[in-house]
């Protein structure tokens, strides 16, 4: 099931950042991890690249792991910005690196110049650390989107500004989009650290989603059930979740015979002879609250915090009955955007991406680019064989406009 959306031994070092991050309420502990079982070991440095491992522990005690690729296969230092790569839902960061070096978004920033540092959600193989938490415990998984707005995203960005000393491009492909959206929506001071944001299959608006798998996992409350049930890792194991993709696929409309299909669209352009170096990675864990979060939007149709179900519960987390939205209204005009979207996308709907895009209207000129492929669809954008043709050069070159 593949779904696109998607210990140290060095001494930590606790710092409130200096320059811009100073006045953000995050501190950090960081530190460089030399374990064995590492992405930098299984899919960079095997490549002929440099790679670094980072370990990231934000302020509610997550501990990400962070890769770095400092140069291109030359070897010449990065003579450009970083750019913060940040996957979507189900998978970890090696979905930037399954195909060759020329195919590969990780690789290519690297060889074009780029500092490239490669994020790990929370909960993640790489990224299942926490201060006082284990993973087996059920309080580890207790978040959902929200956190990776409020404190994942806030810690690497200013982990990557604080080592680099310089603002950076940020790279999001599905959930990495949304995540990134509401932050810009928020207008706090981590949007001063952006040069740029390239959001890739992006999601925010959710009413219009085509896969039938996917809506009807979400009319039928399938996470809700799940969390009822004790679940807070999702997914659950096959002998949970046979039966339930059992029951979705039984429902008149929905097609399962291809599931990947089914979940993210036809796509066109993947490798069929990497399928087994990616079930080597994926799929992997989220939190069932995250999607339980993700189903509101779509049975909603709003951009908005985690409904808690009722206006109890609301009050006492928001002070307020309906969880506080997330206007993308309020992405400031000034920041450069690139935005990716496909015709045969599932899960990023074209008619869902062009209402993003009517939020986006007023944007200065000049700093909002589309790229629109009627063949894509979701994984493509990560994925596809010909993707740096069709995305990754113009994001590059758009990139290459916004680095003074």
């Amino acid at each position: 099931m593949v779904l696109f959306f998607v210990s140290p031994n060095v001494s930590a070092i606790d710092k409130v950042f200096p320059g811009n991050a100073k006045d953000v309420d995050i501190i950090i502990k960081s530190s460089i991890s030399d374990d064995e079982d590492t992405i930098c070991k299984s899919l960079v440095q095997t490549q002929g690249y440099a790679c670094e491992e980072h370990k990231v522990t934000a302020k509610d005690g997550y501990i990400l792991s962070v890769q770095r690729i400092p140069v291109g296969r030359s070897g010449k230092t990065a003579s450009k910005p970083p750019v913060l790569l940040q996957h979507g839902l189900l998978v970890d960061a090696a979905a930037w690196l399954l195909n060759t070096p020329d195919e590969s978004l990780g690789f290519i920033l690297a060889d074009n110049g780029f500092d490239v540092w490669l994020a790990n959600t929370r909960g993640t193989k790489y990224s299942r650390g926490h201060t006082s938490l284990s993973s087996n415990d059920s309080a580890y998984w207790e978040w959902s989107w929200d956190e990776l707005v409020q404190y994942d995203l806030s810690a690497l960005v200013q982990y990557v500004q604080y080592k680099t000393g310089q603002k950076l491009h940020y790279v999001g492909h599905s959930l990495g989009t949304l995540i990134a959206l509401a932050a810009f929506s928020e207008q706090g001071k981590l949007i001063n650290m952006f040069k740029s944001a390239a959001l890739l299959s992006p999601i925010a608006h959710l009413n219009q989603i085509p896969s039938q798998l996917t809506k009807e996992a979400a009319q039928l409350h399938i996470a809700e059930e799940l969390y009822s049930l004790g679940y807070r890792q999702f997914p659950p194991g096959w002998d949970v979740l046979g039966p339930i993709l059992e029951k979705i696929c039984n429902e008149p409309g929905t097609n399962c015979s291809e599931l990947m299909t089914a979940l993210t669209g036809p796509n066109c352009c993947i490798n069929s002879s990497r399928a087994g170096e990616l079930l080597k990675h994926e799929p992997q864990p989220t939190a069932t609250k995250n999607i339980i979060h993700l189903s509101q939007m779509i049975r909603t149709g709003t951009i908005a915090m985690y409904d808690y179900g009722s206006e109890d519960e609301n009050k006492e987390h928001y002070g307020q009955s309906d969880p506080p939205a997330y206007n993308m209204k309020n992405i400031p005009k000034e920041l450069p955007l690139f935005l990716g979207y496909g015709g045969q996308d599932m899960l990023a709907d074209a008619n869902d991406v062009k209402a993003l895009l009517n939020d986006l209207k007023d944007h200065d000129n000049g700093e909002l680019v589309e790229v629109y492929s009627e063949e894509y669809a979701h994984a493509d954008f990560v994925l596809g064989v010909n993707a740096s043709k069709v995305v990754y050069d113009p994001m590059i070159s758009f990139f290459d406009i916004h680095s003074s």
